[in-house]
């Protein structure tokens, strides 16, 4: 078995399954579809973007709006004939307009954030525990955990792009150009200047699913994978001191998504490395004895004198042994150290 010891400052990819969380019919009812039929939304009419595109996706993952027609115009008449409007109009009332672009609009997600929402934002804000609600079943605490986490990594960020935020200072140069984000997915749907603008609604609709299903990708991910190893990281958290007396080291027996968890538990700021089999690097809170960094196998066991060594980065922030007891004595030196 190969072992790797990790600090508190990874965040693993991969995921703990726990299948079912969705298992109901989001829209079960034909009640709903024939309720749903008279509502109509609506959002500009041109070129689109992807705050728009996962607004509108949000807003039919409701049971009120799951088949609801769409106007793209920028009439205001036509927009009145809407039942809820969002990205265009000049208002935000928290109940018909969702629109951002106003002078004054100055509306975050929570106190704490510094972001301006976009109209992807204002739809989540408002009706994002209800989408959650009528997708899993997750209550309570758990539910809310969900609404900020999805939040925070995936539609701040449209948020931001929407509204010309960016995530790094002005003066820092990028190494390479970056165009594979998914804002610049959702604008590579709308025709090319020589292409034909007629079909701008179904090239809009297209775009829509596409990141609505990314968003559900990531909901469903949050609630079958990262809620469910919050439990297993607090069990893990409870019986350190069985796996090293400093309680300074903390076990799991499979890879799982601990950082966040880890982090918001007290006492978490002493923990100094995680094991678990295998998985992806990470930067550690205590590097690894300078002796042993950018050694392999059987030197590396010579230099420890702990058997089944297989590598200790030359940074010195990971190290791989081939059994749970070698993982061990390799951070128990480390701790002492």
């Amino acid at each position: 078995m190969r072992l790797i010891a990790y600090s508190r400052h990874h965040f693993p990819l991969q995921p703990l399954l726990r299948p079912s969380v969705i298992s109901r019919p989001i829209f079960p009812s034909s009640f709903t579809r024939f309720y749903s039929l008279k509502m109509k939304l609506g959002t500009h009419s041109g070129t689109f973007h992807a705050d728009e595109a996962l607004a509108i996706y949000l807003l039919r993952l409701l049971p009120k709006y799951k088949h609801s027609t769409l106007l793209r115009s920028r009439d205001p008449a036509l927009l009145e004939t809407c039942d809820l409007v969002v990205d265009v109009g000049g208002k935000y009332d928290r109940v018909k307009w969702f629109d951002h672009h106003q002078r004054g609009f100055e509306e975050t997600f929570s106190p704490g954030k510094t972001t301006k929402l976009s109209s992807a934002g204002l739809v989540y804000k408002h009706f994002g525990p209800d989408i959650i609600a009528n997708a899993t079943d997750l209550k309570g605490e758990e539910a809310e955990l969900i609404y900020q986490r999805v939040y925070e990594n995936f539609i701040e960020a449209i948020d931001a792009n929407d509204n010309g935020i960016s995530a790094y200072p002005s003066d820092i140069r990028p190494s390479f150009k970056n165009d594979l984000s998914i804002m610049s997915v959702v604008d590579s749907y709308n025709p090319s200047w020589n292409e034909d603008y007629s079909n701008l609604d179904s090239r809009f609709e297209k775009a829509s699913g596409f990141i609505g299903n990314i968003f559900l990708e990531k909901l469903k991910y949050y609630a079958e994978a990262w809620i469910p190893a919050r439990t297993l990281v607090e069990d893990a958290f409870s019986t350190r001191f069985n796996i090293h007396s400093s309680g300074k080291v903390i076990k799991f027996d499979r890879s799982l998504p601990w950082k966040q968890h880890l982090l918001s538990l007290p006492g978490a700021e002493d923990i100094l490395y995680v094991l678990y089999p295998d998985g992806p690097r990470f930067l550690s809170k205590k590097l690894l004895p300078e002796e042993w960094r950018g050694l392999r196998d059987d030197e590396l066991s010579r230099k420890s004198k702990i058997d089944g060594c297989i590598f200790v980065h030359a940074n010195g922030f990971t190290g791989g042994v081939e059994t749970w007891d070698g993982a061990v004595k390799m951070v128990d030196i480390a701790v002492r150290a």
